[in-house]
């Protein structure tokens, strides 16, 4: 006998296909949506049993109490929704994260599928050779290199001595060169054309003086 849960969900036995992750989402939410039609209408249906309830009154008490006691019924099929809905939305969202979780699970194994095909013929015993290998040959490289660039040394003796003499003698020409060019007269400044005035002698004042005494002398007579 098939179970109360399987009729109503259908056969998990042989031969019966489990939903996928995405038909029982599309599910969840479609009966999400009938139920929110389902809280609108309550709703409409509490505000017009409470509309009743307040036109009736003390007047006709039976029927004002007859249209609480329906509006009681509706807050509570309402409330039940609420649960109902949260309970859903609760199941739609682990079902959409267990979805998540088995696409990006199915992925890194593609990719752990792909990294395994790409190093299928190479190890770390094969990877240690191959970087010692490699390391050896650089070392080679570099010391080619510093052969083929160190100076041969043909017919290049030199007596050091005389390449000293030689570097004091640049040296003392240099400086030879810059003493003449500070003591050159080219770059001094010009002697003035113009002559200064002439003091006059004192011999020349002191014949005036003498000059003026006599005229002076010859007047009084």
């Amino acid at each position: 006998k098939m179970s109360l849960f399987g009729k109503i969900f259908g056969s998990g036995g042989k031969g019966g296909k489990a939903p996928t992750p995405q038909e029982a989402i599309q599910r969840l939410r479609e009966t999400e949506e009938m139920l929110a039609k389902k809280q609108d209408f309550l709703e409409k249906k509490i505000e017009q049993e409470l509309v009743t309830a307040k036109k009736n009154g003390t007047k006709n008490k039976r029927a004002a109490l007859q249209a609480l006691k329906r509006k009681k019924r509706y807050e509570k099929q309402l409330a039940q929704i609420d649960g109902t809905l949260s309970t859903i939305e609760f199941q739609r969202e682990a079902l959409e994260n267990a979805n998540t979780n088995t696409e990006v699970l199915k992925n890194m194994g593609f990719a752990a599928k792909a990294m395994k095909a790409a190093h299928e013929n190479m190890d770390i015993d094969k990877v240690d050779d191959l970087m010692a290998e490699i390391t050896e040959q650089q070392e080679v490289a570099q010391e080619i290199s510093d052969v083929i660039s160190r100076p041969v040394g043909f017919g290049e003796d030199y007596d050091e001595d005389e390449l000293m003499a030689e570097l004091e003698e640049l040296e003392q020409e240099e400086l030879d060169k810059n003493l003449l060019e500070i003591g050159g007269t080219e770059n001094l400044p010009s002697v003035p054309s113009t002559s200064l005035p002439s003091k006059p002698a004192k011999k020349k004042v002191e014949e005036d003086e003498d000059d003026m005494a006599d005229l002076e002398a010859w007047a009084a007579n």
